[in-house]
C-alpha cells in the first residue's frame, strides 16, 4: 500500500480546521458572528491566543472577517480564497520565545556592553523616532536594535538565533495580527521601552536588563490579545497577566512583568 505525507498540523491549524468545517456545515452562517474567543476557548479546552491565532488563519482563508472591536463575523467564501499556510510559529509562540531567549542575552550582553553598542543602539532609536511614518524603515530599525544587543554580547551565534527569530515575523500570520493590533501607542511604548532596556545595559545591570527586555515582549503579547469582541476600546481590553485566561498563564503565552 502506497504511504501518503504525514502533516503535522500545528494546534491552531486543528482549531481552524474545526471551525472551517462548522462553517461549511452551516452551524455558523454567513453574516452570523462567532462566538467569542474566550467561549471557543472554553469549548475546545485551549488558550485564548491558540483560538486568536486560528480565527485569524481563517481571515487569511476568507472564512471569516475579523472587525477589531466588534467581533468575528462568517463571511462567504470568495473565489481565490485560500487555506492558510502552516509558515511557522504562531505569533504569541514567537513572542514567548524571544521573551525567553532575549530577556538572557540581554541579561549577557548588560555585562560586556562597551560605549560604542551603547551609541549603536541610541542611534537606532532615533532611527525608529524618525521613521514613525515608515513602516519598513521602522521595522527595519527595530530588528537591528534586538539584533545590537546580541551582537554585545560577542558571540555570533546568539546574533543569528535573534535574526532567524525576527525573520519569522515575516510570516502572514504574523503580518496580519500586527496589522490589527499594531497601533501609534505602542509605537511610543515601544521607544520608552527601548530606552529602559539601553538604560539597563549602560548601567551594566543584568537582572535589570533581562526585565526591562521581558517586559517590552510581554507589553507587545498584551497588546497583540486585545479582545475582539463588542466593547473593546482602542487600548481598553489589553490585559494583564493577573486576569489572563489560565490555559495562557499554563502555556507561557501570555508573558507578564518581572
Amino acid at each position: 500500500m502506497p504511504l501518503t505525507m504525514v502533516e503535522p498540523l500545528r494546534l491552531y491549524r486543528r482549531i481552524a480546521d474545526q471551525i472551517a468545517e462548522l462553517i461549511d456545515r452551516g452551524e455558523f452562517r454567513a453574516g452570523s458572528r462567532l462566538p467569542a474567543e474566550r467561549e471557543l476557548a472554553r469549548e475546545l479546552g485551549v488558550s485564548r491566543t491558540s483560538v486568536r491565532e486560528a480565527i485569524i488563519s481563517l481571515e487569511i482563508a476568507g472564512k471569516v472577517e475579523v472587525r477589531v472591536g466588534n467581533g468575528i463575523f462568517v463571511r462567504t467564501r470568495p473565489a481565490g480564497a485560500r487555506r492558510d499556510a502552516d509558515d511557522g510559529p504562531g505569533p504569541f509562540e514567537l513572542l514567548a520565545a524571544r521573551r525567553m531567549i532575549e530577556g538572557e542575552i540581554a541579561a549577557a550582553a548588560a555585562k560586556l556592553v562597551k560605549r560604542s553598542d551603547l551609541a549603536a543602539l541610541r542611534a537606532t532609536l532615533d532611527a525608529m523616532r524618525d521613521a514613525d511614518g515608515d513602516a519598513a524603515r521602522r521595522d527595519l530599525a527595530d530588528r537591528e536594535f534586538h539584533v545590537r544587543i546580541a551582537e554585545a554580547t560577542r558571540n555570533g551565534a546568539l546574533a543569528h538565533v535573534v535574526d532567524a527569530l525576527w525573520e519569522q515575523r515575516r510570516g502572514e500570520l504574523w503580518t496580519r495580527i500586527e496589522g490589527h493590533f499594531h497601533t501609534p501607542e505602542l509605537r511610543l511604548r515601544t521607544l520608552e521601552d527601548h530606552a529602559a532596556i539601553v538604560d539597563a545595559l549602560a548601567a551594566g545591570d543584568p537582572v535589570a536588563a533581562r526585565a526591562a527586555m521581558r517586559r517590552h515582549l510581554a507589553r507587545v503579547a498584551r497588546e497583540f490579545q486585545r479582545r475582539l469582541e463588542p466593547g473593546a476600546g482602542a487600548h481598553g481590553a489589553a490585559r494583564g497577566p493577573a486576569d489572563a485566561d489560565p490555559a495562557d498563564r499554563k502555556s507561557g503565552a501570555v508573558a507578564g512583568d518581572e
